[in-house]
């Protein structure tokens, strides 16, 4: 049936959940349905596709682990240069290591192996090479699990409850 978004009382996303934990907790009251998908469990019980907790969870904010496999997930296994899609990926640092760029979202794309031999030891700027979008940390480890489904266009309608994707 379905994946639904679950926000905290402050409408800030907190997980993805399956369609029948999701109805429980409309049921118990624990939770109210924001958007809908046209389908309905009974004749007034619409099938929720966005859910909000009535009353404000805290969580502890968690630290997106830097990794290689994170890098090429948020670049969606494209190279920032020149939108080639494929095997070929490698990472590449925009302002290079041996000139005091480091690890970090911020410093790190991926690339095709011809554009990161192609831009070398330059900046894009040097290299005449500017970047497709500007590299950025995650805004929450949600992130991820909720951009797979929105690329997907399975649920357009998650898109107003998060930020920068």
């Amino acid at each position: 049936m379905g994946k639904v978004l679950v926000l905290n009382a402050s409408y800030e996303p907190l997980n993805i959940t399956s369609w029948r934990r999701a109805i429980v907790l409309v049921i118990k009251g624990k939770a109210e349905g924001v958007e809908h998908n046209g389908k309905y469990i009974y004749a007034n019980l619409p099938m929720p596709s966005v859910i909000r907790l009535r009353y404000y969870v805290r969580v502890p904010y968690k630290e997106i682990p830097l990794t290689r496999r994170n890098i090429f997930y948020r670049d969606a296994q494209t190279c920032q240069y020149c939108h080639y899609t494929g095997d070929a990926l490698t990472l590449d640092h925009v302002h290079p290591r041996s000139r005091g760029g480091g690890d970090s979202w911020e410093n790190l794309v991926t690339a095709c192996v011809r554009c990161n031999v192609k831009k070398g030891n330059r900046t894009p700027k040097e290299a005449n090479m500017p970047l497709g979008k500007i590299p950025r940390k995650p805004h929450s480890s949600l992130y991820f699990e909720v951009s797979k489904h929105l690329k997907r266009g399975i649920h357009p309608e998650w898109q107003k409850y998060v930020i920068g994707i």
